[in-house]
């Protein structure tokens, strides 16, 4: 069991790295140690904030943010269009056929 110092240990690295499909050498797995020690104490840190008086959000940004209006800007060209397609015929793009 880790320590109130150590709040993750060499067999939780493992497993979280197992679970995220990663293999660590043995020098990754001590450095990924210390990085996620890190992040536990700034979470630890955190939690000490007296949050009491800020009012739960799920919208950290003005919500009423302005935006623009949907609208064509560029005229459709259909021989533009297709002028990079590897194929194309009366207007459309030819593709090879996968269902028979």
């Amino acid at each position: 069991m880790p320590t109130s110092a150590n709040k993750i240990n060499l067999e939780q690295v493992r497993h979280i790295a197992l679970l995220a499909r990663l293999e660590l050498t043995p020098e990754e797995e001590q450095r990924m140690l210390g990085d996620l020690e890190e992040m536990l104490e700034y979470v630890d840190k955190l939690n000490q904030l007296d949050t009491s008086a800020v009012e739960p959000t799920a919208q950290v940004g003005d919500i009423g943010a302005a935006a623009r209006e949907d609208a064509v800007t560029n005229p459709s060209d259909p021989a533009a269009i297709l002028a990079n397609a590897p194929a194309a015929r009366d207007q459309m793009f030819r593709v090879p056929r996968i269902i028979e």
